[in-house]
C-alpha cells in the first residue's frame, strides 16, 4: 500500500458555511457612547456582522466615521435611505439576529416604550422581531426615577432584555448606579443570547396554575372562591420573560392579559379534579411547578337538574378533593422545584411554616388576603416567602409582577443548585 506523503484535499462541504449572526448595534446620545466603539471591536473580532445605528445625538459624542471604519457596513444615522437601501429601518430590523443598544439613554428608553419611531434606531427597534438587549447608562438620579423604571418594566413585559448599569464613577465626577457595564460583560451576554439565552430560566419548563376552581352544585350553580388569577398570570408572564417554556393551567379566562408574542401554552380548566389532572399530566416534563391557584378543599356530587327553591334545601355531602401539591411532591424527581401558595387571614408566618412542613415543598409563598391592597383581585400583593432551608423573607407591598420576579429568581437559584 502506497504511503501518503501529502495532506489530502478536504472533501467539499455538503452545505456552505453559515452566515455569521447579524447584530444591529444601536448607540444613543450619552457620554458612554465611547465604550460602544470597544464593544463593536469585540463583536467584529468574534466574526459577527455588525451594523451600527447612531442617533443624531450620539454623533455629538462619537463620530459615525469611527463606527464605519470598524463595522461590517457603514454606520447609519438618518431615518431616510438611499438608492441601495431605500428603507433602512426595515432592512436592518428584518435582517437582524439581535439588536443591542449600548448605551440606552432615558430618552431612548422612553421613546421605545411609547412605540415612537422618530429616528432610525427607534424605527429599527419597532420594525424587528429579533431579540433586543438594552444596556442603560445615565446618572443615578435619572436611573432611579420611577418613570424610567416603569418604562423599563413595560419593555421587559414585552420581552426586551435589560442589562442593568453598574455602580461606579459617572460623568461629572460623582459616583453611583448608572455606569454602562464593561464592554466585555455586554459582549459575554450577547454571546449567550445568540446561543438562545433569554433569562435565568432559559431552557426550563415551568408549569403554573392560576385562579380559583369552581365545583358544580347543579348545572347552574357552582361553589368557588375569590381568587382572580392575577398572581398566577403574573408568574406565567414573568417566567416567559425570563426565558422559560411556560404552561399556564387556569380556571379564569383572562387570555387577553397574556402577551400574545410569548408562547405561553394556556390550558383551561374549571374544577379541582380537572386542575389536578392537567397539573399531574404535565409535571413529569416540567422543571418547576408553581401552585398559585386557589383549589377547593371539597367538591360535591352535583345534581343532574337545577335545584328548585320550592323543593327545599338539598342535602349535599362534601367530598374531599385531591391534594394536588402533595401529589406533585410525591412524584417529584431530583432537581424539580415545587412552589405552593397559602392564603391566610391570621397568624400568617405560623400557619405558613406549618404548611411548608406539612407539604414538603421547596418554597411556600404566603399572604394575608385580609391586608389592605393585598390578596384577591388587587394588582398588588405583600407576601412571605419561606424556604425548605428555614429562610423567611418578607416582600413588601408591590405589584404582583414584581412579586413574581422575586419568586422566580429564587426558583432559578434553586434550579442552579440542583435541589432534590
Amino acid at each position: 500500500m502506497r504511503r501518503m506523503t501529502s495532506t489530502p484535499s478536504p472533501m467539499p462541504s455538503a452545505t456552505p458555511n453559515p452566515a455569521p449572526p447579524r447584530i444591529v448595534l444601536g448607540v444613543a446620545g450619552g457620554i458612554a457612547a465611547y465604550k460602544s466603539v470597544e464593544l463593536l471591536r469585540r463583536l467584529r473580532d468574534a466574526g459577527y456582522f455588525v451594523s451600527p445605528v447612531l442617533t443624531p445625538d450620539a454623533t455629538r459624542f462619537v463620530g459615525a466615521l469611527t463606527f464605519s471604519a470598524l463595522a461590517s457596513e457603514p454606520a447609519r444615522v438618518s431615518l431616510y435611505g438611499d438608492a441601495t437601501t431605500p428603507i433602512p429601518h426595515t432592512y436592518l430590523g428584518q435582517h437582524a439576529d439581535l439588536i443591542v443598544v449600548a448605551p440606552a439613554t432615558a430618552h431612548l428608553i422612553a421613546r421605545y416604550a411609547m412605540g415612537l419611531g422618530d429616528d432610525l434606531l427607534t424605527a429599527t427597534l419597532l420594525a424587528s422581531r429579533a431579540p433586543v438587549l438594552l444596556c442603560p447608562a445615565m446618572h443615578t438620579e435619572m436611573w432611579e426615577q420611577p418613570s424610567v423604571q416603569e418604562n423599563l418594566a413595560t419593555l421587559r413585559r414585552r420581552g426586551v432584555m435589560v442589562l442593568d448599569p453598574e455602580v461606579g464613577h459617572l460623568a461629572g465626577g460623582d459616583e453611583g448606579a448608572g455606569r454602562l457595564p464593561d464592554p466585555d460583560a455586554i459582549f459575554a451576554l450577547v454571546q449567550c443570547i445568540l446561543e438562545g439565552y433569554r433569562g435565568v430560566l432559559s431552557g426550563r419548563r415551568v408549569l403554573v396554575s392560576a385562579g380559583g376552581t369552581r365545583e358544580a352544585l347543579d348545572p347552574v350553580r357552582v361553589m368557588t372562591n375569590r381568587s382572580s388569577g392575577r398572581q398566577g398570570y403574573a408568574l406565567a408572564e414573568v417566567a416567559a420573560r425570563l426565558g422559560a417554556d411556560v404552561t399556564l393551567v387556569t380556571s379564569v379566562q383572562r387570555d387577553l392579559a397574556l402577551d400574545v408574542r410569548r408562547s405561553i401554552d394556556v390550558v383551561e380548566v374549571e374544577s379541582a379534579a380537572q386542575l389536578a389532572t392537567a397539573m399531574i399530566e404535565r409535571f413529569a416534563s416540567s422543571d418547576v411547578a408553581i401552585m398559585a391557584a386557589a383549589v377547593a378543599d371539597f367538591t360535591f356530587d352535583a345534581a343532574t337538574d337545577k335545584i328548585k327553591r320550592e323543593a327545599g334545601l338539598p342535602v349535599m355531602t362534601p367530598v374531599p378533593t385531591i391534594d394536588i401539591v402533595a401529589e406533585l411532591v410525591a412524584q417529584r424527581r431530583s432537581g424539580q422545584v415545587v412552589v405552593a401558595f397559602a392564603a391566610e387571614t391570621q397568624d400568617l408566618e405560623t400557619n405558613a411554616a406549618a404548611k411548608l412542613q406539612r407539604k414538603g415543598v421547596d418554597l411556600l409563598v404566603a399572604n394575608d388576603v385580609s391586608a389592605p391592597f393585598a390578596g384577591f383581585a388587587h394588582p398588588t400583593n405583600e407576601v412571605l416567602v419561606l424556604g425548605r432551608d428555614g429562610s423567611v423573607e418578607k416582600l413588601s407591598l408591590r405589584s404582583k409582577e414584581a412579586i413574581s420576579e422575586e419568586i422566580l429568581v429564587k426558583v432559578a437559584s434553586l434550579l442552579s443548585q440542583g435541589v432534590s
